[in-house]
């Protein structure tokens, strides 16, 4: 498996625990990427509504979330942006990664919540590790929703991960925020590097200021991104795998089934939802990319690991 991190005490840790935190930006530069999300503004389209969606019962989003925006160029800017400012410490941090999805992530006072996951697959797993660099711009505290993960959870649940494919661990959320999340209070202009296959979660915004964070989704540079889709209203038991690239990102609506793509393969899939014990089990057994390469063709990870407990 290539590398993570140019360091390698840090990529041994990011590789064990799914994440790290180091020290990223200045804190003028922290300030300075602050004004420049109230600068730019006003060039944003909104964001897409539960309404227009086009998904019936589809869950309203509390926070603003550049990706989710209805204006391409736009998001174009917000990407452009924090891309520019970002690169020379990216560049210094990680073994040869490059950004595909930049956010500005922004909770307002008694509002936020994102729900507990896994970021979305962005390349094939099974041979190098996605991250998403998180950087509050404000201090990240336990009272203004910073941050949580399950260290220790990349990479074995949800191997396939999309935004209509269902998620093995839907019917466990509240007690895996309940009993398993770590807070990772963090300070303004530092970082979190985390595995996109961590599962992670962040709780409302219960301060008087504004909690602004920037999210910067990397991928190594010679490995194509892909992603999974589900067509429900075709079929619930096949994900379709398709190469994209940044700009299928800045034009596509997560909720509505994409154009354009190139379909690599499709994948047979079954949803096994586990309960608290087999999540248990799961987080002390190996990671997907560990095990044979019987993949999810052959009937998905879940078969896989009943060989391997058995």
């Amino acid at each position: 498996m290539r590398k993570v991190l140019n360091d390698p005490a840090l990529n041994d840790q990011f590789v064990r625990d799914g994440y790290v935190r180091v020290p990223f930006i200045s804190p003028a530069e922290a300030e300075e990427l602050k004004q420049l999300f109230f600068d730019t503004l006003p060039e944003s389209g909104g964001q897409i509504t539960t309404e227009e969606t086009g998904v019936e019962n589809s869950r309203l989003v509390t926070y603003d979330f550049t990706f989710i925006d209805k204006s391409v160029e736009y998001k174009q800017r917000v990407f452009d942006i924090i891309t520019a400012r970002f690169r020379k410490r990216m560049d210094e941090l990680l073994a040869d990664y490059r950004p595909v999805i930049a956010n500005y992530i922004r909770k307002q006072t008694n509002d936020g919540e994102v729900p507990l996951h896994e970021n979305w697959a962005f390349a094939d797993e099974r041979k190098c590790f996605t991250v998403s660099i998180w950087c509050p711009l404000v201090d990240g505290t336990v009272d203004n929703g910073t941050l949580q993960v399950v260290p220790g959870s990349h990479k074995r649940f949800g191997e396939l991960r999309g935004p209509m494919i269902p998620w093995e661990l839907d019917n466990i959320r509240q007690t895996i925020i309940d009993k398993y999340l770590v807070p990772l209070e963090t300070k303004a202009g530092d970082c979190v590097i985390l595995d996109d296959s961590i599962v992670h979660y962040s709780a409302p915004n219960r301060t008087e200021g504004l909690r602004l964070a920037i999210q910067l989704i990397c991928i190594p540079s010679e490995m194509p991104s892909i992603h999974y889709h589900m067509d429900p209203a075709v079929s619930q038991d096949r994900v379709n795998v398709l190469e994209v690239d940044v700009d299928f990102y800045m034009q596509f609506n997560p909720w509505k089934k994409p154009e354009g793509a190139k379909l690599l393969r499709t994948i047979p899939h079954t949803t096994h939802f586990i309960d608290e014990a087999g999540f248990i089990q799961r987080l002390k057994g190996p990671r997907f990319d560990e095990l044979p390469e019987a993949t999810a063709e052959a009937g998905g990870i879940f078969s896989r690991l009943k060989k391997v407990f058995a």
